[in-house]
């Protein structure tokens, strides 16, 4: 599966997004920060990165609807992708 461009950019904004809450979340364990912040920022983290997944999922999908003469993974292949996300 190739992404189109605007996917790609989305998709990297995402995972950059989660890269820097990521950072932040490590800082925020080494200055000892509250429990209740470091989780919260681990769940926005967490909901970019699926947010990701689910976009090249989603567009992956897409590309085998709209290009039937393709190879279509079989529903127990999509199934584990699906899964792999939850």
């Amino acid at each position: 599966m190739e992404l189109e461009g605007e996917v790609v950019e989305e998709v990297v904004k995402r995972l950059r997004r989660a890269q820097g809450q990521i950072g932040g979340v490590i800082r925020m364990i080494e200055e000892g920060r509250d429990c209740a912040d470091v989780l919260t920022q681990l769940a926005a983290a967490s909901r970019a990165i699926d947010r990701a997944g689910f976009k090249v999922v989603a567009t992956g999908l897409r590309e085998c609807i709209a290009s039937p003469g393709k190879t279509t993974p079989s529903e127990e292949r999509l199934e584990r992708l699906f899964l792999s996300l939850a």
